[in-house]
């Protein structure tokens, strides 16, 4: 068994639903502790310093950095993060933090020496499944979170980021950017499963590992609509002040303004109050996720869907276009160029990272992506074969000899 498949077989089991397959995995719960616990584990296994920031995430680097030919100087970090989405799969984030620790070790195991530190970190809260806000670590750790609305956030149940954080064990004050964290960071490197289709049509081998040359702009918004509680079999429709009529509304505008713009939108998340079969609510929180090749495009869709809502939805959280370092990513697809000379694939991705906003606070930031046969993520159906994470490995252990040996 080698190193990645013992870690991969340790993790599988954590946070998995027995009835969904999928994973449950929210931040600064008992699964969350288990996870980070995990982390540090495999870290310590290999020497490494533990060392948590003020934002949440966990980093661990090489423990003599004085060892460097060029010690001081800024490092080399990899990683990705271990929460899910609701139901989620195996791959969309363990796949990154498995993978840089495998890769550490098939460096060390040739014998190359790092001429400056390396670093894995695992970011806490990626997913924003609990709080609602996504990338929360890495957003908290550049400053693009305000660390008192951070700490106010609240969960389905009404419990704070911070009440949570305290009871998981760990003070919520010092939550804020980390400028000395961030100095270690001279260059990030993500490996993520494809959240889609591209490279599974790329034939051949050539298709195991691509590039990603940026991300789309994206946000969340929610929609608060009012309406009265009444009886479902009493009150006459025209007596109703229903506000799914609204919402239904605003969904079908979503469909539309993203055909029309060549964007993505989704209205994935409700609540609504009371959520009875026989109540008419008296009001519903409705969460819309609006996607674009351009920022023009994703605010036209969320125009369109205020319109239709007749309601002004509140903005959650905007990453504007996200490319990553050129020089890096074509520094990389030459690395990783197949046998016939053929740089590795280049692609645009629709999904957020940790990698995104690392990459917008400017730091030299670059990822790469693994195949995904079906295309499908956010599902206990994500995959990725086992050939092909073993190609994502040896890919990540070239670009870290070609970058930091």
């Amino acid at each position: 068994m080698t190193t990645f498949d013992a870690m991969w077989s340790d993790l599988r089991p954590v946070g998995r639903h027995p009835a969904t397959g999928g994973y449950r995995r929210y931040a600064w719960t008992r699964t969350d502790a288990a996870l980070r616990e995990w982390f540090r584990g495999e870290a310590r296994q290999r020497g490494l310093d533990v060392v948590p920031d003020r934002a949440g995430n966990t980093w661990a680097w090489t423990a003599d950095p004085d060892a460097a030919a060029d010690a001081g100087r800024p490092g080399l970090a990899m990683g990705s993060h271990l929460d899910s989405v609701p139901d989620g799969g195996a791959f969309d984030g363990p796949l990154g933090v498995v993978s840089a620790f495998a890769a550490l070790d098939l460096v060390r195991a040739r014998g190359r020496s790092p001429r400056r530190p390396l670093g894995i970190v695992c970011f806490g809260d990626e997913e924003g499944a609990r709080f609602g806000v996504a990338c929360a670590g890495s957003r908290l750790l550049t400053g693009a979170l305000d660390p008192d609305r951070a700490r106010g956030l609240t969960d389905d149940q009404g419990t704070t980021l911070a009440e949570a954080m305290t009871a998981a064990g760990t003070d919520p004050r010092p939550l804020g950017r980390d400028d000395e964290a961030l100095r270690r960071v001279g260059t990030f490197l993500e490996l993520h499963v494809e959240q889609g289709r591209a490279l599974a049509d790329v034939p051949g081998d050539r298709g195991a590992v691509g590039v990603a040359e940026g991300i789309w702009p994206h946000g969340r918004w929610r929609l608060d609509l009012r309406g009265r509680a009444d009886h479902a079999g009493t009150t006459r429709l025209a007596d109703r002040q229903d506000p799914t009529l609204p919402l239904a509304a605003a969904i079908q505008a979503a469909r539309t303004a993203a055909q029309r713009h060549g964007a993505l939108a989704t209205v994935g998340r409700l609540r609504a109050r009371p959520n009875a079969v026989n109540a008419i609510p008296a009001e519903i929180t409705a969460w819309l996720d609006a996607r674009g090749p351009a920022a023009a495009d994703v605010h036209a869709v969320v125009a369109c869907v205020a319109e239709a809502a007749g309601s002004t939805p509140v903005e959650e959280s905007w990453t504007p276009a996200t490319p990553f370092d050129p020089t890096l990513r074509d520094r990389l697809a030459a690395v990783l160029a197949g046998p016939d000379g053929r740089p590795a694939p280049v692609l645009s991705t629709g999904a957020g990272h940790d990698a995104g906003i690392l990459s917008a606070a400017g730091v030299p930031t670059a990822m790469l992506f693994v195949r995904n046969p079906t295309g499908v993520s956010h599902s206990p159906a994500e995959h990725a074969d086992p050939a092909d994470c073993r190609a994502g490995v040896a890919a990540l252990a070239r670009a870290v000899e070609h970058l930091a040996c």
